[in-house]
């Protein structure tokens, strides 16, 4: 039997043992990390000690971490995963370039769990599964993953894997391997993702090496460029570098990504950790380097001590029933509205609805924009605010024509409860993700909601520049001495937050 056959036979049955146990077997062991359980705990555990004390200021939400072998980046590795040692997470995402074949979306694998030497690793299937649900660049695939039409493997998500089953031996992940490039398609991953991350307890890996096979001191060079516009934590910048290759990145698509998805979920600093290539370990080649670096992303304000707007909204947070009441009534006063119907009346409202305070209801088409009226002053009780900005946002929008009865099994409907807004001199109060913004000046206002710059990825200066074109106001004009800002948060919420 000639060597060709064998292979083809050994890749089939591997194929075929995968797809019955839907578990994705190991590649790299014994290639990138030891093969021995023993060992391969050993050497991990080595380079997570070997790392200095902990460098980020707070819960890490993301980190980059290196995928080589772990002679070459084991140890800037373990700097990155020493970050995360004393923190828990309901998931962990894996990020991952493919660097065995190309396909035109984002693959998570199909199966239910990866296998490495210190065990299995089980994939969180609820997630993965509202991942694909929302997002049309995503799909269930053993693209990427695996590859039946080759001897080598994907390793970029496997070799992050015991480093995982040690620091957190039962937390799932969902492995999201990145066939594609494409601005858009990486854009509507981020956000995807960043809609779970504002909700879920998750963590975000980006799995990435940096410039490949270049002299030790052009690789260097190529790699302060990346690093310089990396600190920056603006994912445009990041990716247009990549795009006109000022700096590389093999993980270009699972980083930028990362970087929608933070930032959406509260991220306001990456740090970089450490930074090294192949040509600083003994057996390095300083002529044909790779490089690595490892950073985390956090929200420098989640530890400040000073209570938050959302401690301060009046009456307190509304409790679930309370926003399912409310939801109910939404729903219901806008499908009564749009079928010309009598008003709908609903029955014993909950006493804490009954306070007046501004809100805001959003309704939204297949992810898009369709509508959205509030009050942003306490003028009325909450759920008579919530019933009549219901209708007004599908009727009465003057931006959309009205909701027509074909449509309304298409909307979703998300409230945003507000604070009572409050005048600031300085921008420094500004806390992207948790303030809106309103924009005064003269007769014209504007107003945007606190969720608005987090699902834009906006930094402040845009948000100011923003919410004063929604003011009709040159964008400029939030730094003139007679334009008035106030800010405001918001308890956002639609049906997937209550659900059980």
């Amino acid at each position: 039997m000639t060597k060709n056959i064998m292979k083809i036979i050994f890749i089939a049955l591997i194929f075929l043992i995968i797809g019955q146990s839907q578990t994705r077997e190991p590649w790299a062991a014994g290639k990138f990390y030891p093969e021995s359980s023993h060992k391969l705990k050993n050497v991990c555990q080595n380079y997570l000690n070997r790392a200095e004390n902990q460098k980020l200021s707070s819960k890490p939400l993301g980190i980059i971490v290196p995928h080589a072998g772990y002679p070459y980046s084991g140890s800037i590795a373990g700097i990155g995963f020493n970050e995360i040692q004393n923190f828990n997470y309901k998931t962990v995402f894996v990020l991952a370039p493919s660097h065995t074949e190309r396909f035109d979306f984002a693959s998570i694998y199909k199966g239910e769990q990866y296998k490495i030497p210190l065990g299995k690793v089980k994939i969180d299937q609820k997630l993965a599964q509202k991942c694909v649900q929302r997002s049309n660049s995503i799909k269930f695939s053993n693209k990427g993953h695996f590859n039946s039409s080759s001897k080598r493997q994907e390793h970029a998500i496997e070799v992050e894997l015991p480093f995982l089953k040690i620091l957190m031996p039962t937390t799932p992940i969902v492995p999201i391997v990145l066939g594609t490039n494409d601005y858009s398609d990486i854009k509507d991953i981020g956000r995807t993702l960043g809609k779970i991350a504002k909700k879920e307890n998750v963590l975000i890996i980006a799995s990435s090496d940096l410039s490949h096979y270049h002299s030790y001191s052009k690789a260097k060079q190529i790699d302060r460029r990346l690093i310089s516009t990396l600190k920056k934590y603006d994912h445009k910048k990041f990716y247009n570098g990549i795009k006109d290759r000022r700096f590389e990145a093999c993980g270009a698509a699972p980083i930028t990504a990362m970087l929608i998805t933070t930032k959406m979920a509260g991220g306001d600093k990456l740090k970089v950790l450490e930074y090294a290539n192949s040509g600083d370990v003994s057996t390095g080649n300083k002529n044909r380097v790779v490089g690595y670096l490892t950073a985390g992303i956090v929200n420098s304000n989640h530890n400040n001590g000073e209570k938050s707007m959302s401690e301060q909204k009046i009456g307190g947070e509304l409790n679930r029933e309370q926003k399912i009441f409310l939801l109910d009534l939404a729903e219901k006063s806008m499908k009564s509205a749009v079928k010309g119907q009598e008003g709908y009346q609903p029955e014993n409202v909950p006493e804490r609805l009954k306070k007046e305070q501004g809100a805001f209801v959003t309704l939204n088409k297949n992810g898009s924009l369709r509508g959205c009226i509030g009050y942003v002053k306490p003028i009325k009780p909450l759920w008579e605010a919530v019933k009549e900005m219901a209708v007004s946002a599908a009727l009465k929008d003057p931006r959309f024509p009205s909701v027509s009865e074909n449509e309304l099994d298409d909307i979703d409907i998300e409230i945003s409860v507000l604070t009572v807004p409050r005048e600031i001199d300085d921008i420094d109060k500004i806390e992207i993700g948790k303030h809106g913004l309103i924009m005064s000046k003269g007769p014209q206002r504007g107003l945007l909601l606190p969720q608005v710059a987090t699902d834009n990825n906006w930094d402040k200066k845009t948000f100011l520049q923003q919410t004063c074109r929604k003011a009709g106001l040159p964008k400029q004009a939030w730094q003139e001495t007679d334009t008035q800002i106030k800010i405001f948060s918001a308890q956002v919420f639609d049906r997937e937050d209550v659900e059980e």
